[in-house]
């Protein structure tokens, strides 16, 4: 019996009779040489983490845009803490946790410079509109190593299936979905206090009365709960007072942090640079990379504009945007 196996068998021995098994993947689109060591749900975690946009997540924002300061989430530590409330929730229900991780690693992959700043303005700017998670989807299917990452189907399902309206075919896709949110509403709330832009005393009570005080305590309850909800059922779910606090404290988010007029100038640089950069490299696709210039014959300019741009980190965008329209100061030698 190879380690493989081996692993395999433990998988169907110990875990819920809800979850996802690697022996019974749905398989690949393209057909791989075996492994004898790694699942299939191992070598696709192991794909991710070696990924070129795996590594670009460290440059890229989560809400605060090129922070000074070296305690401010990034889309990368974003991305890690996604992986550990998710790997912690799998663990607790006997779900996949190797599948869990690979859908939590690669899920924002396709996520554009300057966060959600980013993806509202190529939503604008692209005819056919523009998801995160369904760019995340494209990098792993196209985007990296000029042909996908080629993964299994449970793992490509839970990344576009972690935001937005549909639900994971897997419970493993499910729990990164609520892990999503349960590490954004805390560590968004953790760097905005740190920030100076929201006060603790300023947290909705109604919401902290049930959930806690302090970032480690809101934590632990929502995942506590969703253990205790989901337990043995085929969905993964929060108890409605759990569930209603923290929709709570994600709309108090969205009107104090994310929607709030203190960034709204810095929104409009970002889209300045945004659609500079759109408008340049749709009137001159040739002066993309050679592989974006291949998209653009196979599928138009503007879905190669989109890719290039969405790849982009936060720092690239800013450096080819005053490579491109900012003058060089002259000089005489």
């Amino acid at each position: 019996m190879t380690v493989k196996e081996m692993l395999e068998q433990v998988e169907l021995q110990n875990l819920s009779k809800f979850a996802a098994k690697s022996l019974y993947s749905k398989g690949r689109e393209k057909p791989i040489r075996p492994d004898t060591t790694r699942t299939e749900f191992q070598r696709d975690r192991d794909r991710i983490i070696h990924s070129k946009g795996f590594r670009r997540l460290q440059f890229k924002t989560q809400v605060f845009l090129a922070p000074e300061g070296d305690h401010y989430r990034t889309r990368l530590t974003h991305t890690l803490e996604v992986a550990q409330v998710a790997r912690t929730i799998a663990r607790g229900l006997r779900l996949n946790e190797d599948l869990t991780e690979a859908i939590a690693l690669a899920h924002d992959l396709g996520h554009t410079p300057f966060g959600h700043i980013g993806e509202r303005t190529l939503n604008e700017l692209y005819p056919n509109g523009f998801k995160h998670y369904m760019q995340s989807l494209r990098m792993v299917d196209k985007l990296e190593r000029k042909g996908g990452l080629n993964l299994t189907q449970e793992v490509r399902n839970g990344i576009i299936s972690h935001s937005g309206t549909h639900e994971a075919d897997t419970l493993e896709g499910m729990v990164v979905a609520r892990a999503d949110r349960i590490a954004y509403i805390n560590h968004d709330i953790d760097d905005a206090i740190r920030a100076g832009i929201l006060m603790q005393e300023e947290l909705p009570k109604d919401a902290i009365s049930v959930l806690g005080q302090s970032h480690g305590e809101r934590i632990d309850t929502m995942i506590t709960d969703i253990l205790s909800t989901s337990m043995d059922q085929p969905i993964i779910k929060m108890s409605e007072a759990v569930q209603q606090a923290t929709d709570t404290m994600r709309a108090f988010l969205f009107k104090n942090v994310y929607q709030d007029s203190w960034r709204s100038e810095e929104e409009q640089k970002c889209d300045f640079i945004l659609k500079s950069l759109y408008e340049h490299f749709m009137n001159e696709p040739e002066r993309m990379p050679p592989e974006f210039r291949e998209i653009a014959q196979e599928e138009g300019t503007a879905r190669a504009v989109v890719d290039f741009i969405a790849s982009m980190t936060d720092r690239y965008a800013m450096r080819l945007f005053r490579q491109l329209f900012m003058p060089e100061a002259f000089s005489v030698f």
